[in-house]
């Protein structure tokens, strides 16, 4: 997040490398910072002759330095463009040359998504030197909370824990997805507001009584009427609940449970560092670990994964949805 900062702000500051590349397994920060150059490098009257842009797949590393080494007309710099520029990983080794002695007049963007360059490589080295390599991390799911309060802090929102669980939990960790979710309220709900469980319940769609967040809250609290509730109510909706989520999140947090058994520093502090949630949530697992001892933990996580392969359709292609949910529930409360 610092670099992307950074970058951003040399660039407001007039201070432009002629490569930028950037790369990575999550792409939002690598489509936001080449959007951001897109819009704001050049004027609107300079763009149509001096910016162009290309796809990976359409085009070649020859192609790309061709254009790169034109010069600027009516105006001090150009922009190209590369995007999808993981279609180019098997001959991205031929952009070295360039990447040596590259065009000051140019600044020429990677969009390379999905993959990184072997920073030991010649390539990775050299675009390194004369220019800007930045990789965007995928962001760990205990990670993705404190990101969005800060993607929403900064325009002047806030959000409930809750609601922001609920989020990761029905969107993953995929930042692009959660960001046009949080567009779509931005719309609906006025700056200062604190987005609720509610507001997610209303305006996108998901239940904040019968969602995978509530099943392991009651998992952990041995509340068996609210989950077989909440099993019910994914069954009657398959769709919008798979059950191989359903049985893959179940799993990791009994495996969790069994890494908090294992702690020597049980601290709040610790205990999230170490399982990788949100500190807002020890609390749950605090009272799940007092239900639930080791030697219980450990029987769980060996039957969940006989349901979590069921669940893959293996050995089980009779057994419904419902039924193999049920089976879960009895594996746990038994």
């Amino acid at each position: 997040m610092d670099e992307v900062v950074q970058i951003i702000k040399e660039i407001k500051s007039g201070i432009f490398k002629p490569i930028y590349f950037f790369m990575g397994e999550e792409p939002y920060y690598i489509d936001k910072l080449t959007e951001y150059i897109e819009d704001n490098v050049l004027t609107e009257d300079e763009k149509g002759f001096n910016q162009v842009v290309l796809y990976g797949r359409d085009t070649s590393i020859e192609d790309i330095v061709s254009n790169a080494k034109r010069y600027p007309m009516m105006a001090d710099r150009q922009v190209v463009v590369v995007k999808e520029a993981q279609e180019l990983s098997r001959t991205i080794d031929k952009l070295e040359a360039y990447a040596e002695n590259p065009q000051p007049t140019t600044v020429l963007v990677f969009a390379y998504k999905y993959k990184t360059l072997d920073k030991r490589k010649k390539v990775t080295k050299l675009l390194a030197k004369t220019g800007v390599v930045f990789e965007s991390k995928k962001l760990y799911e205990n990670q993705v909370g404190d990101w969005i309060k800060r993607v929403l802090s900064g325009q002047k929102y806030a959000i409930e824990p809750k609601a922001a669980a609920m989020l990761v939990e029905f969107l993953g960790t995929d930042l692009s997805k959660i960001n046009n979710e949080l567009d779509k309220l931005k719309i609906i709900l006025p700056q200062g507001h604190t987005i609720t469980a509610k507001d997610i319940e209303d305006n996108i769609g998901i239940s904040k009584d019968y969602n995978n967040f509530e099943l392991r809250k009651a998992i952990g609290e041995k509340d068996q009427i609210k989950a077989y509730k909440i099993i019910t109510f994914f069954s009657q909706n398959p769709k919008d609940n798979p059950i191989v989520v359903t049985t893959g999140l179940v799993f990791g947090f009994f495996s969790q449970l069994l890494q908090y058994h294992g702690l020597k520093d049980k601290s709040k502090a610790n205990v999230a560092k170490v399982l990788k949630i949100n500190p807002y949530f020890v609390s749950d697992y605090d009272v799940a670990v007092r239900n639930y001892p080791m030697k219980k933990v450990s029987a769980i996580v060996s039957s969940l994964r006989d349901i979590d392969v069921k669940s893959k359709g293996v050995g089980a292609n009779s057994i419904s949805q419902h039924d193999l949910l049920k089976e879960m529930l009895i594996k746990i409360f038994t």
